[in-house]
């Protein structure tokens, strides 16, 4: 595993016509590439994820796993506007000598896409083979395999979409409300300004990733309980703001959001199914049964319009995260797509047989 910043040599425009000064992109590679450069994977992270794919997608990418550096050339940048060493709200803005906070420019997932680009000239990659993304991560992929239809061999896709839904949008703008709310967001000088903002914006966006089975598997009290206050799908939901506290900031969280927000592959392109109908990437689109932030039916609208994909769903408590989370159903998936095989519904992912003959049952579009 190798961590690397590469920096342009110039200003960056930005979608919105505003320039940063400088672009800086944080990036990790495990594995070579090879001689015919044939072997590249690039995985896009979703919204607080980042460059060390290995660490929050453990499951696949790993000596022995799906994404075996020892075969593979895998490369996965930090997004533009996050806090783990890309350009983003922390950076120092040459107007003022001082960190942007809350000042930052307004950015997109096509800007986050550009960066992708550059980085990929400045390796020397070409044509990729896989590319692979999931919520966040999954709108950059698209919108990339759109801007450059031959680029990517295949394109795996999960729990995301062609353009953010207002639903999508609203559970993002009521996070904001929060982090907005706390003093600290728009004075960075209070102490442990905007951390009460951002817990309160990560527990309304917990709700978010999860699904109702998931606190009703996890967080359920005992029948015999005498509790009236303190329980525990109350206490995981003030942890999990405090974790994100303690690895992220607030400024960031806000900027992302707002990124995701502006997804649409239509924008400028005719509309969304025009726009889908450019990729010619062999396509895979993997969505989850129990999603409640990106519903199933924006997978199939995306396989629907994208020639020749292939679509499958899969069954998990976890909702959203799910992607994150099964991997093993997912690791036997994409096994199965990259050696033209069919899927089934019906039959269980976790037997063995699976892998070895075609199956029917997968929906193809």
């Amino acid at each position: 595993m190798k961590g690397l910043l590469w920096r342009s040599d110039g200003p960056f425009l930005l979608e919105s016509g505003e320039f940063l000064p400088k672009l800086t992109v944080y990036y990790q590679t495990f594995g070579e590439l090879n001689s015919e450069k044939n072997n590249v994977i690039w995985v896009t992270h979703a919204l607080t994820g980042n460059a060390d794919a290995s660490d929050w997608w453990a499951g696949l990418v790993g000596p022995g796993k799906c994404f075996d550096p020892e075969k593979y050339f895998i490369v996965c940048a930090n997004n533009l506007g996050s806090c783990y060493g890309s350009s983003g709200p922390l950076d120092i803005n040459p107007l003022t000598g001082s960190p942007y906070y809350s000042d930052f420019p307004l950015i997109t997932i096509k800007d986050q896409v550009q960066a992708h680009k550059c980085l990929a000239k400045t390796l020397d990659v070409h044509q990729i083979f896989i590319g692979i993304g999931g919520s966040m991560g999954g709108q950059q992929m698209v919108q990339w395999a759109v801007d450059e239809p031959t680029r990517f061999l295949h394109l795996i896709l999960l729990a995301t979409n062609a353009r953010h839904s207002p639903w999508g949008i609203a559970f993002n703008e009521t996070q904001r409300m929060a982090l907005k709310a706390d003093p600290g967001f728009f004075n960075p000088s209070l102490p442990d300004a905007g951390k009460a903002g951002l817990e309160a914006a990560r527990a309304i966006g917990m709700i978010s990733y999860r699904h109702y089975n998931t606190y009703a598997v996890t967080q359920a009290e005992s029948a015999e309980t005498d509790k009236i206050e303190n329980f525990k799908a109350a206490s995981y939901q003030q942890y999990q703001g405090l974790k994100l506290w303690k690895r992220f900031n607030p400024w960031s969280y806000f900027t992302l959001s707002k990124a995701m927000d502006s997804h649409d592959v239509g924008r400028k392109a005719g509309g969304v199914e025009n726009a889908l109908g450019k990729i010619k990437s062999k396509t895979f689109v993997i969505g989850i049964k129990t999603d409640i932030l990106f519903p199933i039916e924006e997978q199939r609208f995306l396989a629907k319009n994208i020639e020749g994909a292939s679509f499958f769903e899969i069954d998990s408590i976890y909702g959203h995260d799910g992607f994150l989370v099964e991997y093993k159903q997912i690791t036997l998936l994409i096994n199965a797509f990259l050696n033209g095989m069919e899927y089934s519904h019906e039959l269980p992912l976790y037997e063995p047989a699976f892998l070895k003959s075609a199956l029917p049952g997968t929906e193809r579009f």
